[in-house]
């Protein structure tokens, strides 16, 4: 397990040595500086690969320039010197790099018609291929094969969004090939041990009932069209990822509680539509739906919502503003319990968020609401208190 530990206290008391704590210091370092390093180096990569395509703008220009790349990272690879290997892996990347993207762009440009298909194929079969190493460990350092799996990965899932924009494709078809992307990033960033990867799952997954985000002028949105069903979506994937991290390596486990705090998040984030605007559930899945999707005109529309919305199960703002406050505090005094920290920080956060949102939108001229709820909170604390002492009690008898 993952720990946050103050190695002076721990010193301090006698739990750890000096020499122990020094250990832990140094270990903690090392994979700080690891993530870094990494970081700065697929940033770069990234980077040079797409500018080169750019600024190249030529096809012919781009293969050869990817191939003379690919091939003098192979030569640098080959002396097998470590101190200049990260030079060697990263012109191996951007070769390959080149060579898949400079493709991608010349096929959406003249050929169109076959784009999809051919990019799908060739996307699935470069992952599978780097796979099928990586498992038997050849051809290339982890991180070299690991990085062109995901560039065949992003090819496919790229020629798969291809098609459905030339297909026009809806649902089910485009929910389940939603349900697929998320799959493909799960797997790969569990396989590659790449929690990042495992977090990217999460944005097709959440966006299976259309929940997602939005760009205008200098404003970022959040959108959720039904979240009463998201956030029943999402709990079911917190649930399962918790019971699965409770029963599995810490090596997998770390990737089904990234999971788990991201969907607690996007649960959080559709609670805070619900507390604002309220969700009548269903009514974009299986009701009228929005105005644009195809009504001849508003007054049909809103006679067909009128009467959707009459029998429907409707949640008002209250009620999604008092569900989401007893589900916070569960969750914090939960987390807390277990040793989850990354929900315990998650349902704190959202609480505050909580807590703000609904001073100004229900409570800002209630100032009894403010003393109700915060004498309420002191015996709770002690209540909490004595909860966990008992607890603690337990345990150690």
């Amino acid at each position: 397990m993952h720990v946050i530990a103050d190695t002076e206290a721990l010193v301090h008391d006698g739990t750890l040595t000096r020499e122990q704590a020094q250990v832990l210091e140094t270990r903690s370092r090392e994979v700080m500086m690891s993530l870094a390093v990494n970081a700065i180096l697929c940033f770069g990569i990234i980077a040079a690969t797409a500018g080169l395509i750019v600024w190249l703008a030529n096809p012919v220009a781009v293969a050869v320039i990817g191939a003379l790349m690919l091939g003098a990272g192979l030569a640098v690879l080959a002396r097998g010197s470590a101190t200049y290997a990260m030079f060697g892996n990263s012109a191996v990347l951007i070769g390959i790099g080149m060579l898949l993207g400079g493709a991608t762009v010349e096929l959406i440009d003249k050929h169109e018609d076959l784009a999809g298909w051919i990019l799908a194929l060739t996307g699935l079969l470069v992952a599978l291929i780097c796979l099928w190493r990586w498992r038997t460990g050849a051809w290339s350092a982890h991180f070299v094969l690991g990085t062109a799996l995901l560039m065949g990965l992003l090819m496919h899932l790229g020629g798969l969004e291809f098609l459905v924009v030339q297909y026009d494709l809806g649902g089910p078809w485009r929910n389940l090939l939603l349900l697929y992307y998320a799959a493909a990033l799960a797997l790969a960033g569990w396989q590659l041990n790449v929690r990042l990867v495992t977090a990217l799952a999460l944005i097709p997954f959440a966006q299976i009932l259309e929940t997602g985000t939005a760009y205008f002028h200098a404003l970022y949105a959040f959108y959720s069209p039904e979240p009463t069903l998201t956030i029943l979506q999402m709990a079911l994937l917190v649930a399962l990822c918790l019971w699965g991290a409770a029963h599995l390596p810490e090596r997998d486990a770390r990737h089904l509680r990234i999971l788990a705090i991201l969907g607690f998040i996007v649960a959080n984030l559709c609670a805070l539509v619900g507390a604002l605007w309220g969700d009548v559930v269903g009514e974009h899945l299986w009701g009228p739906g929005r105005y644009t999707t195809g009504w001849e005109d508003y007054e049909t529309y809103s006679a067909a919502r009128d009467t959707f919305r009459s029998h429907a199960l409707t949640l008002s703002e209250l009620h999604y503003s008092v569900i989401w406050a007893c589900a916070l505090v569960t969750m914090i005094l939960w987390a807390a319990s277990r040793n989850q920290r990354g929900l315990f920080n998650t349902a704190l956060t959202f609480a505050a968020i909580h807590f703000y949102t609904q001073m100004f939108e229900s409570f800002a001229d209630e100032p009894l609401a403010y003393v109700i709820g915060g004498l309420g909170a002191i015996p709770l604390a002690w209540g909490v208190w004595r909860l966990n002492q008992w607890m603690t009690t337990r345990q150690h008898d």
